[in-house]
């Protein structure tokens, strides 16, 4: 394992050349930004953030942080505005944008490096107003706390997570985020270390020190504030490919872990996927994202009510003008009769009530085996699609997220399979259909 490890050490380590192009955007940037805040007394400071700051930054999507510090008496509603003006007009140049976390914040890149300008609050340590408040203080205790190796460890860590499919922190990913792999490395010292405890990791441990408890697979505690589990915005899925990777890295390391593995598509299963698609009106990607995961758990959620088994599903965007709601069914054709289960028959009046609801229209009703009294129903709709167009033209007012309506209402297609869709498209709504490349690190 040392082996390998050393010989990505040397590939992640950004050159001095590499090193002092970013440093030279980062300052252009931060003049920029810095001749802004001089015409508000709100602002009362200037600092880089982020991996850049702490010297954790990959060759790759590095981005650039600069953190608009505002008096603690600003109120919300100045603190957005004023900050969303400072990002405009400082990178006016850069065609910016807004992106959202709790608060916007404004983005632009120049020369292919994102630069993110975020807004937080004078404030001490727990006395949070923002979610960007714990940031400098962040930056400030990995500065201080990380050693040179552990940086560059923190910087395979990051490559390993990239691989993998399993980096970002963002509501469309919601996998490791930079932090949590600068936290990761501290805690455990190295990336070798992190390996082999992810590896043994048991259901519930905590990583770090808290007196507090939480529901999550494993708990990581952020250092400088012991009630904030960072592992809340970890998928289980995500985290479970990461101890799967881990133990298959383990057992056996080679440099095929660190680059991208592709998964293994299975196109017979093709007619097994429900596809709904309508296009949106533009806004953040934090937003739509946000939107479309609840959209697509909620429908899920209707298909098996409707008897349809789903066994995997996910939004998709090109986060400009399409959306994609990918299903995948055990069928998209079911049976038209099904047994409806009703109460045991000692049950009085439980009992007695479901009789008289369902015995006029029931095609049979008996006692079962269980001591349960059966009916057996019929369904309205047999295939996937009729099912889902009826009920997306009947229930958009309580089953569709309030900011999604509107774009439903404009109209929505709902088909089966691959036939109508992109290249672009066919990939994303592939990983449904397919073995993860993570698993065949164990073939």
């Amino acid at each position: 394992m040392k082996q390998i490890i050393s010989k990505i050490s040397k590939s992640v380590i950004p050159s001095k050349t590499i090193e002092n192009s970013k440093k030279q955007i980062a300052e252009l940037a931060f003049n920029l930004v810095k001749k802004e805040i001089e015409k508000f007394t709100e602002v009362i400071g200037l600092e880089f953030g982020g991996s850049f700051a702490k010297g954790t930054w990959l060759s790759k999507d590095a981005d650039v942080d600069i953190f608009i510090k505002f008096k603690k008496s600003t109120s919300e509603e100045k603190f957005e505005k004023i900050s969303k003006k400072i990002g405009f007009e400082s990178l006016k140049k850069y065609s910016p944008y807004i992106r959202c976390s709790e608060h916007p914040y404004v983005e632009a890149k120049i020369k292919n490096t994102k630069i993110n300008v975020v807004p937080f609050y004078d404030v001490k340590i727990g006395e949070w107003k923002s979610a960007a408040d714990r940031s400098p203080f962040h930056t400030k205790f990995m500065e201080k706390s990380l050693t040179s190796k552990m940086r560059n460890d923190v910087r395979i860590l990051k490559t390993f997570f990239k691989s993998n499919k399993i980096y970002g922190a963002e509501i469309a990913k919601q996998g490791f985020s930079g932090y949590v792999s600068e936290v990761l490395i501290l805690n455990f010292g190295s990336f070798e270390n992190v390996i082999k405890s992810i590896s043994g990791i048991k259901e519930n441990q905590i990583i770090g020190k808290t007196s507090k408890k939480f529901g999550t697979s494993i708990v990581i505690i952020d250092p400088i504030d012991n009630n904030r589990n960072l592992a809340a915005a970890i998928s289980d899925e995500n985290l479970g490919k990461f101890i799967l990777v881990s133990r298959a890295f383990k057992e056996k390391p080679t440099i095929g872990f660190f680059k991208d593995k592709k998964s293994l598509v299975s196109k017979k299963h093709w007619e097994n996927l429900l596809v709904i698609k309508f296009n949106f009106k533009i806004r953040s990607p934090d937003i739509i994202w946000g939107q479309i995961k609840r959209a697509t758990s909620s429908l899920s959620t209707q298909l098996e009510l409707g008897g349809f088994e789903v066994l995997r599903s996910k939004p998709h965007t090109d986060q400009q003008k399409e959306v994609y709601l990918f299903f995948l069914l055990e069928s998209t054709k079911i049976s038209r009769l099904y047994p409806k289960n009703g109460p045991e028959y000692f049950r009085e009046d439980s009992s007695k009530s479901f009789i008289s609801k369902n015995i006029v229209n029931t095609e049979l009703m008996w006692i079962g085996k269980n001591k349960k009294i059966t009916s057996l129903e019929k369904r309205k709709h047999t295939e996937a699609v009729k099912f889902m167009i009826e009920f997306l033209k009947k229930n958009l007012r309580t089953d569709i997220p309030k900011g999604l309506q509107s774009d439903f209402k404009q109209g929505f297609k709902v088909s089966v399979g691959n036939k109508n869709l992109s290249k672009s498209i066919k990939e994303a709504a592939s990983e449904l259909i397919s073995t993860d490349g993570t698993l065949l690190h164990f073939n």
